[in-house]
C-alpha cells in the first residue's frame, strides 16, 4: 500500500460543445483553463500526476490542501473573463486513499474511484468521497446520498464541497443511487404512437439509470400500463390515436386523479399552452410539458423527467414564454419587480437556482434572495423550499391563463 494522498480530478463539462461551437478560438480557451487549474495546484502543492486535454488529475499529500485547490480553481474559472460564449464550467472530484507509485506516477483503484466521482458531478461543483470528507474536518459538505459508482465493489457516499464562491444548488448527480442499483430505480411508463421515437426514448431512459416498465402506442394502453405497473412517472404524448387530438391530455388527466403518486410528464410537437393549463388547473406538482425537440438534450432531458419524478415541475421555456404573454389587468402578481418576474419564470421551467443564477448571470446567493422574495410577496405559507415553489409557480401560470 502507498502513502496516503488527495486525488483531484477535473475536467470541463460539454467541452466536445465548446470545442465545436469556439473554433479556432478553442486552444487560448483550454490555454486559459490550463493556467488556472496549473496556478492553484502549485499555490497548494499539488503534483501533476496526468493532464489530458482538459483533463487533469492531481495529488495533493494534505487533504485540506486539496480542497484549498479545488476551491481556488473553481473560483479562478468563475472570475475569469471568458469570450462570448465560451464560458467554462469545471467538474471536479475528491478522493483520498492509497495508491501505489510505479515509474513516477500513481495506479489503482482509489484513482478510478476518484475520476468516477467527478464524472458524476456538474460544471462548478466539486464532489468528494466519504474519505476526503473524513480527513478535513475543518471543510463544509453537503451529504448528496449514497451511489453506485461503475466497475467498483460498493457503494460510495458521495458529499459536495460547501464553500464561499462555490454554488449550492445543482441538478441531480450523473451517477446512479445505491438504491437504484438495487433494483429501486425510477419506474416510467411510455406512451408514443411513433414506435422509433418511443424506442429511442426508451433507450435514452435506460442508458440513464430508469426502468422503463410499459410502453404503449395509445391511451387505452397506457391505462393498462399505468394500472398494471404504478409506474413513478408517466410520459405521454399529447396526441395519439385514434383522433390524434388530445387523448395523451385526458389520459393524463385521469393518471393525475386517479393515481396521486404518480408523476406526469406531456409531449407535444407544438406549443399548446391551453393543454399545460388545463392539466396544471388544481396543481404544479408532479407535472411536466415539454416539446418533443427538448429530448435532443439529454441532460436537460433527463433532469425535467427526475423532477417530475420526485414532484417538481418541469415546463418547456416556449409554453411558458407564452404563457407570460398572457397578462390580466388584475395581476396578483404585480408586486414583484420585473428581476423577480424572470427568476420566477425560470422556476417555472424548472430550473434550479444554480441554472437561474448561470441564466441571469448572478450568483447563487442573489437567486436566493430573489426567491425569498417572492415566496414573501405571493404570501406563501410556510413549508418546504420546494413545495413552495411549486406553488409559486402554480400561482405564476395561473395569472398567465
Amino acid at each position: 500500500m502507498g502513502q496516503t494522498v488527495t486525488l483531484l480530478f477535473t475536467d470541463i463539462e460539454r467541452s466536445t460543445e465548446l470545442v465545436a461551437r469556439l473554433g479556432d478560438e478553442w486552444p487560448d480557451v483550454l490555454a486559459a483553463h490550463c493556467s488556472i487549474v496549473r496556478a492553484a495546484l502549485v499555490e497548494h502543492g499539488g503534483e501533476e500526476l496526468d493532464a489530458h486535454g482538459d483533463e487533469f488529475s492531481i495529488a495533493f499529500e494534505d487533504a485540506g490542501a486539496a480542497v484549498a485547490a479545488a476551491i481556488a480553481a473553481q473560483r479562478g474559472h468563475a472570475a475569469h473573463q471568458w469570450p462570448r460564449g465560451s464560458e467554462v464550467r469545471v467538474r471536479m472530484g475528491l478522493h483520498t486513499g492509497s495508491p501505489v507509485r510505479v515509474e513516477g506516477t500513481l495506479v489503482g483503484l482509489d484513482l478510478h474511484l476518484a475520476a468516477r466521482v467527478c464524472a458524476g458531478g456538474h460544471g462548478g461543483q466539486v464532489l468528494a468521497s466519504d474519505a476526503t470528507r473524513m480527513a478535513t474536518p475543518g471543510a463544509e459538505f453537503k451529504e448528496l446520498g449514497e451511489y453506485a459508482l461503475r466497475g467498483l465493489p460498493a457503494p460510495e457516499r458521495i458529499f459536495q464541497l460547501v464553500a464561499p464562491g462555490l454554488g449550492l444548488d445543482f441538478p441531480p448527480l450523473k451517477l446512479e443511487s445505491a438504491a437504484q442499483a438495487d433494483g429501486d430505480r425510477v419506474r416510467v411508463v411510455l406512451a408514443e404512437d411513433s414506435i422509433l421515437l418511443r424506442e429511442g426514448i426508451a433507450r435514452l431512459l435506460e442508458d440513464e439509470g430508469f426502468e422503463v416498465v410499459g410502453q404503449a402506442g395509445n391511451a387505452e394502453e397506457l391505462m393498462f400500463k399505468v394500472r398494471s405497473y404504478s409506474p413513478k412517472v408517466v410520459i405521454t404524448d399529447i396526441r395519439m390515436p385514434p383522433t390524434h387530438t388530445d387523448e395523451g391530455l385526458q389520459a393524463a388527466r385521469e393518471i393525475r386523479e386517479r393515481h396521486p403518486g404518480t408523476g406526469v410528464l406531456l409531449l407535444s410537437q407544438y406549443v399548446e399552452a391551453g393543454y399545460a393549463m388545463d392539466l396544471l388547473a388544481e396543481s404544479a406538482e408532479g407535472v411536466g410539458y415539454l416539446l418533443k425537440d427538448r429530448v435532443a438534450d439529454v441532460g436537460e432531458f433527463v433532469a425535467a423527467v427526475r423532477r417530475v419524478a420526485e414532484g417538481g415541475s418541469a415546463l418547456d421555456p416556449a409554453v411558458v414564454s407564452q404563457l407570460v404573454g398572457r397578462r390580466r389587468r388584475d395581476d396578483p402578481l404585480g408586486e414583484l419587480t420585473p428581476r423577480e418576474r424572470e427568476v420566477l419564470e425560470l422556476m417555472a421551467e424548472g430550473r434550479s437556482n444554480q441554472a437561474i443564477g448561470e441564466r441571469m448571470f448572478v450568483t447563487p446567493r442573489a437567486v436566493e434572495k430573489h426567491v425569498t422574495s417572492i415566496f414573501q410577496k405571493l404570501r406563501l405559507p410556510a413549508a418546504a423550499e420546494d413545495h413552495r415553489r411549486v406553488l409559486a409557480v402554480l400561482a405564476f401560470l395561473k395569472e398567465g391563463g
